[in-house]
């Protein structure tokens, strides 16, 4: 059995650190203040900066990006910090767009990642759908991410990426066997432009998704630190807390660690 060491450094961002690898996602280091815009009208301002600097990170082997058009998943820190950390994993329009021999992905497709001395892990990209139906013209492209290594006796590690609750999400659940995930909420919505339309799943969704996929560790991110943000920590949590998956989570604070064995 191996253990994996996760940190939230903020917002949707944490660093998994597991057979020898350190894995960043949805690299965010602006500091706090700045507005973000991400087209159609919608904005953001940014609360609360990264619980860890860009120099006090070390190294990093991989970087998993569920998109790249919004500010709130790669910031202009996180974008320029990129060259200097290892295999970039993406959508195919965020490759295109970061180059630098980023990696693209759709749905279901795999990459495998090789070091000397490290776990071989297998990345499946899973589906996103980052706002109602039809709103992907719009929203763009979106993916999470499953990781996958020999002698894993936990279940595979899931990143869920910015998504509602939708049949393309519920198919991970038949098609992976999810031990850890890393459950990203928030209820994002932008109430003058588009109402009570959500952009992100809100705890209730949240819950439905748990029931389908029955993981044993959950962590939730990507619920703090941004104005678009609609549901935070306490909110979602009495949702949670009350649901049959209440002993399966584990919050971290900013800057906080957790060990599992995965």
């Amino acid at each position: 059995m191996t253990a994996a060491t996760i940190t939230h450094i903020g917002g949707p961002t944490t660093l998994v650190e597991v057979g020898g690898w350190r894995i960043l996602t949805d690299p965010t280091f602006d500091p706090p203040g700045r507005r973000y815009f991400f087209g159609w009208g919608t904005m953001s301002r940014k609360l609360a900066g990264p619980s860890i600097a860009p120099a006090e990170l070390g190294p990093i082997d991989a970087v998993l990006i569920s998109h790249h058009h919004h500010g709130d998943n790669l910031d202009p820190t996180g974008l320029a910090m990129l060259p200097q950390l290892g295999t970039v994993l993406t959508t195919t329009k965020g490759a295109a767009k970061i180059g630098g021999g980023a990696i693209g992905m759709a749905g279901w497709d795999t990459h495998t990642l090789r070091a000397p001395g490290k776990e071989t892990i297998t990345v499946t990209a899973t589906p996103c759908r980052h706002g109602p139906a039809g709103s992907d013209p719009i929203t763009g492209p979106v993916v999470g991410f499953a990781l996958h290594w020999v002698g894993q006796t936990n279940g595979q590690l899931w990143m869920t990426g910015d998504t509602v609750l939708y049949p393309g999400l519920k198919d991970v659940a038949s098609r992976l066997d999810i031990g850890t995930m890393l459950l990203h909420l928030g209820s994002v919505r932008f109430r003058y432009l588009s109402g009570w339309l959500r952009y992100t799943m809100d705890a209730r969704e949240g819950v439905e998704l748990l029931d389908l996929v029955q993981p044993s560790t959950v962590i939730p991110v990507h619920y703090e630190g941004w104005s678009h943000f609609q549901q935070g920590r306490s909110a979602a949590e009495k949702v949670l807390s009350s649901s049959p998956h209440a002993d399966r989570l584990r919050w971290l604070d900013r800057g906080e660690s957790t060990s599992i064995e995965v």
